[in-house]
């Protein structure tokens, strides 16, 4: 037996490797079975040059868990090794000085095995021994034994066996004693294996026999050695791609809408498949839906930062030679073969969904809904997918219609060019909430698009950003008259002083939740006597705080409306002249009053003019100081007798009551309210 030391400068790499490793102990496993497809891939290259002329009747890999010896032993069929090559693969391992070591590689454990090609001693975060037996494929090679207990001393020696490759025992330590459970060794070869291209067997495949699972005869495979995308496309049918959707995520019952077979041999290596599914409205759930694959190997699901934040949205599987097994994600995001094949996909992406738009636009304006939200967040991350994803998104109408941009803008043009040349689109985000002014607009000739998806708020400032001179407006955010300003002016038939005297009234019955503006506007006189609308801005920068916009300043605050009252509706005009006839008794000698000090204060803003402000007198400062503070308790006075008026007016509440009603905005004690008062104004 030869004893010697594993060539390594620092003094113990063992504890090293397990301090900075032990996060992610569990690819030891993985590691060790692609050392294992590896050899078996080598001698299958050798049998195809004629440099082995042996059999190669099983390739298969084996593991097998021993929980009485605590053991997991790896077994292939590859090429084996020969003495010289365990000392040259095993025991050479150089580092430079531990200090540096530590300080370059520390909380990166995935970056430490793959620039050191330490996919083998990561088997050591888990045994307490580890032993090789291995055979070389080569004539007269003798079967070599090499163990180690996890410190530089090892030992060689020559041992029996029959058959070429190399099977590694892994003595397993107490701490790690979960990974001799069979359930878990299938879960992470079911995790990391599952699509190898050599056997992976585990086992025997079990039934159910008198009560309890026994083993059967068969090897349990757990992978499938050609899964569809190592496959041409021309090689697959719809089905088979079908097939392997419900073989990725056995637990999704959807089918996907469309399918992209990625195959790239230059300027890089890439192969893959992914899928476009139906999106939920939470599209936070869908993420981790990629698998990114090394030579079929498993590499990670989370690609956020690899590919693009909106593909993230897709499912399917990337294989690409040209990113490293082991390395770290943040490796993986500065690594320039990883950003020239995340732009690829991208531009493979939205090709793609231009040619079934193009091809087959009925499909595609059939699955729009399921396709929008992820549409909207490409158009809203990835300026080059922008480009090309605004010739093809959709904008569906009230009618059911849909259109490209360049379409609707052709549309509405001619009608909804505002009096400063600008384009304003309609849109309404909830059809039966906002029905009363959808209608509106139409019976003007306007179209309203139907924008309700999780991200239109935050898209609709993106395309405001883009086209010149467009605005999207909402169809509740003013009265029909003013959504689309034109050069006519509509002329109120209440007096300024009316219309103040009843901004009073209207806002004793406002309530309390929310800021309300009461405001006249001469609309139509079939136009609604009251309405409720609330201002385009202020309601979009909220909605955009609610998905974490980085508004949250317009989150905090309140809710604002506007009390929108038709000066120029019959019912207007007769509550003006009623509030004039019940009030007048109490406000003349108010107003006369007003009138008197506003003369006074105008005879002195009369004096001052032409004078500095220390050459006014401070008598004549107080004097007007005092002036204004008698104005201001007779307007008191004045809203007090409105207010007190409009409380008992159950025809104005019931007006306001209405207009919250049209906006799904009364409920609970106020909703019984109005029904009661509606049942005694239909009795009278």
């Amino acid at each position: 037996m030869q004893k010697g030391q594993i060539n390594v400068t620092t003094e113990n790499i063992f504890p090293i490797i397990k301090k900075f490793l032990y996060s992610d102990h569990e690819i030891f496993l993985r590691e060790l079975v692609s050392n294992a497809v590896d050899a078996t891939q080598k001698l299958k290259t050798l049998a195809t040059t004629g440099e082995y002329d042996g059999e190669l009747s099983d390739v298969a890999i084996r593991i097998d868990v021993n929980k009485k010896k605590k053991t997991i032993t790896i077994t292939d069929r590859g090429v084996g090794m020969t003495e010289d090559e365990i000392d040259k693969y095993i025991n050479q391992i150089a580092f430079s000085s531990a200090e540096e070591f530590l300080e370059k590689y520390k909380d990166k454990a995935n970056a430490i095995i793959g620039h050191f090609g330490l996919g083998f001693y990561s088997s050591f975060m888990v045994s307490s021994k580890v032993e090789i037996h291995t055979k070389s494929y080569k004539n007269d090679s003798k079967a070599i034994k090499w163990e180690c207990d996890g410190s530089p001393e090892f030992s060689i020696e020559e041992i029996k066996k029959e058959d070429y490759g190399t099977k590694i025992i892994l003595h397993i330590d107490d701490e790690s004693k979960d990974f001799l459970e069979k359930s878990k060794i299938e879960e992470l070869l079911k995790k990391y294996c599952k699509f190898l291209p050599v056997p992976i067997v585990f086992g025997k495949k079990t039934e159910w026999k008198e009560g309890k699972e026994v083993d059967t005869d068969q090897d349990n495979q757990i992978n499938n050695t050609s899964p569809a995308w190592t496959k041409k496309p021309a090689d697959l049918k719809e089905e088979d791609y079908q097939s392997f959707y419900k073989e990725l995520y056995p637990m999704t019952f959807d089918n996907p809408l469309f399918n992209i077979h990625l195959n790239v041999d230059y300027p890089f290596n890439l192969t893959g498949i992914l899928y476009f599914p139906k999106i939920k409205q939470n599209f936070e759930i869908q993420k981790n839906k990629i698998q990114l694959y090394s030579n079929q190997v498993f590499v990670t699901d989370s690609v956020e930062g690899i590919v693009p934040e909106f593909l993230t949205l897709l499912h399917g599987v990337i294989d690409s030679p040209d990113i490293p097994l082991n390395v770290s994600r943040s490796y993986l995001q500065s690594d320039s073969n990883v950003k020239k094949i995340s732009s690829h996909i991208t531009k493979k992406v939205a090709d793609r969904l231009s040619d079934i738009f193009k091809n087959e636009r009925d499909e595609f304006e059939k699955k729009w809904e399921d396709l929008k939200l992820f549409v909207a967040y490409g158009m809203l991350s990835d300026p080059k997918f922008y480009e090309k994803a605004i010739k093809f998104a959709l904008f569906k109408n009230t009618e059911g219609k849909s259109f490209t941009w360049d379409e609707y803008n052709t549309l509405i043009k001619d009608n909804q060019t505002d009096k400063d040349k600008n384009l304003i689109c309609l849109y309404t985000s909830d059809t039966e909430a906002q029905f009363t002014f959808i209608e509106a607009a139409k019976r003007k000739g306007y179209d309203v698009l139907v924008l309700n998806g999780q991200l239109d708020s935050h898209l609709l400032n993106h395309l405001e950003s883009k086209f010149e001179n467009t605005r999207f407006t909402r169809v509740d955010s003013d009265v029909v008259e003013k959504l689309i300003r034109k050069d006519e002016d509509t002329t109120s038939k209440l007096k300024k002083e009316e219309e103040l005297d009843l901004i009073t009234v209207f806002k004793s019955h406002l309530p309390k939740e929310g800021n309300y503006i009461v405001m006249f506007e001469p609309m139509s006189p079939n136009s609604n006597p009251v309405m409720i609308t609330q201002s385009e801005f202020m309601r979009r920068m909220k909605e955009m705080s609610a998905m974490g916009g980085g508004m949250s300043f317009y989150g905090d605050l309140p809710s604002s409306y506007n009390l929108v009252v038709n000066s120029n509706h019959n019912l207007i005009e007769q509550i003006a002249k009623s509030t004039e006839e019940a009030v007048k008794a109490k406000l003349e000698p108010i107003k006369k009053e007003v009138s008197s000090i506003d003369s006074d204060i105008q005879a002195l803003e009369t004096l001052k003019k032409g004078k500095k402000e220390d050459e006014i007198a401070q008598e004549e400062k107080d004097q007007m100081d005092e002036l204004r503070k008698k104005k201001d308790d007779l307007n008191k006075k004045k809203e007090d007798v409105l207010s007190e008026y409009g409380k008992d007016n159950k025809l104005i509440k019931q007006l306001v009551d209405l207009a919250l009603l049209s906006n799904n905005m009364l409920k609970g004690e106020a909703l019984d309210n109005f029904v009661k008062r509606s049942v005694e104004l239909i009795e009278k």
